[in-house]
């Protein structure tokens, strides 16, 4: 139940400001009235009390009406002059009038308003008094005027109590109404900013959180309530450096928008994400102050970039590595070009110098090639294209992928040699991708074994299939095992560096090899060779062949 007090309520404010200007021009108006003689009274009507009353009568409604009170003090202050100036008009002007009572009841209502029970006791003994004086002052101590001041004194008193009880009534239920337009708009903000991907945090000018979204539980991993919790507490943030930031800090500084993508969140030691943070004052386009620096807290937006970030490094380091391999063979196939073009214009020129120099520019095709290729295979494999299933003879593809790779190995003059069980059943996958793995372990395989043998192995053990590539190579260290199935990763080994690559090959390997539902393990010993094995589930057509 309202209870009067400081005015609070925006219509009832209203209507007071109104209020304000309105009497003193009904009692002006009342005045004018008297003075023509239009309307006759018992009082003594003094012509120049009227004048000065009026006025400043006129004067406190209108800086009333233009300029409402923003204090305590300033309420009370104009209260007195409404009142002495009403007592005013009653004594030296109108007497006990109907506009007297009109404005006493409204005085009344006023300071109970403004000030609760005190201000209405106040504006009754400010109305008992004046009414005692103007019966001294003018010697009317007959006991039927002073009964019927008395009265009239009992009865503004009684109106006044009816008209307060209808307006408690009145302000209860704008009370209520104010309360529950406020409820549903917090509850439409809520849940607007529950349903948002992003996480949401509103908080106050002392850093404390008042509003979140269920995101910001889910990006911060807990359950616990973060309602008047400060925001350093629950959001410990530090930059690339690795030192701690103060987000309310950051936030007390900000004149503006502030957008931030280098902080990160730990959730433990092991365990951390890099957020992206957008941070802003909340402003209010209506508030009274014309200051920009007003606002009434802050609010913060957060989203995981870890994976977005990631990808931003990797198609950055994509890009150069790419490149870079690219301008090699490129500079070198346009420089031989130039040259052969050169010497078939020279007359000494010999057929053997013409073949060196078209041998290295082919080589370089092929490398470009190889490349595109393997760019060609990750992009199928990251993106799931080409994925259908076939029913593959085992027996058949061990001597497509002999066929395909003994004259390399004659080349490099190695032996190339198969290895396969005696009984090998169908497998249902996919030929490009189990085919496209295959090929790049074996041509890994002959790459950097520079003598003895590169065996390719096809084991069944009751309903699994192992693929082996074995070679006799220069081997890979321990340290580099952990890191060879790693995008663009290159071995430091100077017998690495000698043959060109990308670091592609491993990578769409271990890629090609998650997309079959197969294990690919590696096991070798520096100097002694590698073996890159493939265990994969034997799978049956299990649809009718047409």
């Amino acid at each position: 139940m309202y209870e009067g007090g400081v005015i609070k309520l925006p219509r009832s404010a209203h209507v007071l400001r109104y209020a304000g200007l309105l009497f003193p021009i009904i009692i002006i108006i009342y005045g004018i009235l008297i003075q023509s003689g239009i309307i006759h009274i018992q009082h003594i009507s003094d012509n120049l009390s009227l004048l000065m009353f009026s006025f400043w009568l006129l004067y406190v409604g209108t800086i009333q009406f233009f300029s409402p009170s923003k204090s305590s003090v300033d309420s009370f202050l104009r209260l007195l002059a409404y009142h002495l100036l009403a007592g005013g008009y009653l004594v030296f002007v109108f007497g006990i009038s109907p506009p007297i009572i009109i404005c006493w009841m409204a005085l009344a209502l006023v300071s109970y308003v403004s000030f609760s029970r005190l201000g209405f006791v106040f504006s009754v003994i400010t109305l008992t008094f004046f009414v005692t004086v103007d019966i001294f002052m003018w010697q009317q101590t007959s006991q039927s005027f002073v009964l019927n001041n008395l009265l009239t004194i009992i009865s503004v008193v009684i109106a006044s109590l009816v008209i307060i009880l209808s307006y408690k009534e009145i302000a209860r239920k704008e009370h209520a109404d104010s309360i529950a337009r406020e409820s549903m708009q917090r509850e439409r903000i809520l849940s607007i900013i529950n349903n948002l991907a992003d996480a949401v945090l509103s908080i106050d000018m002392k850093g404390i959180i008042r509003i979140y979204n269920a995101a910001s539980l889910s990006l911060l991993d807990t359950n616990n309530s973060l309602n008047g919790k400060r925001v350093d507490d629950i959001l410990r943030l530090t930059d690339q450096k690795g030192e701690t930031v103060s987000i309310f800090k950051l936030l007390q500084s900000a004149n503006s928008v502030i957008k931030e993508d280098n902080f990160y969140y730990a959730y433990n030691k092991d365990d951390k994400i890099r957020i992206e943070i957008t941070m802003s004052p909340i402003r209010s386009s209506f508030s009274s102050s014309k200051k920009s620096e007003t606002h009434y807290g802050y609010i913060i937006i957060m989203r995981d970039v870890t994976k977005a970030k990631s990808l931003e490094d990797e198609r950055d380091e994509f890009i150069s590595v790419i490149s870079h391999e690219l301008r090699t063979p490129i500079t070198v196939v346009e420089g031989t070009l130039s040259n052969i073009q050169l010497m078939l214009s020279h007359p000494d020129v010999t057929n053997l110098m013409l073949k060196d120099g078209i041998q290295m520019a082919h080589e370089q095709t092929i490398f470009l090639a190889s490349m595109v290729n393997d760019l060609s295979a990750l992009s199928r494999a990251e993106r799931g294209i080409a994925d259908d299933k076939e029913d593959i003879d085992l027996l058949e593809l061990a001597h497509i992928l002999m066929n395909k790779f003994i004259d390399e190995a004659k080349t490099k003059k190695i032996h190339l040699n198969l290895d396969i069980s005696s009984k090998l059943d169908h497998i249902y996958v996919s030929r490009l991708y189990l085919e496209e793995l295959l090929q790049n372990l074996i041509t890994n395989a002959i790459k950097y074994t520079k003598k003895g043998s590169v065996t390719i192995s096809f084991k069944q053990y009751k309903n699994v299939i192992t693929f082996s590539v074995i070679d006799t190579g220069i081997g890979i260290s321990k340290s580099d095992q952990a890191k060879v199935f790693d995008k663009f990763y290159r071995s430091e080994d100077f017998r690495t560096r000698e043959s060109s690559g990308t670091g592609l090959g491993l990578y769409i390997a271990n890629k090609l090899s998650h997309k079959l539902g197969a294990k690919l393990a590696l096991t070798s010993r520096l100097n002694f060779g590698s073996t890159f094995s493939i265990t994969l589930p034997i799978v049956k057509n299990e649809k009718p062949i047409d």
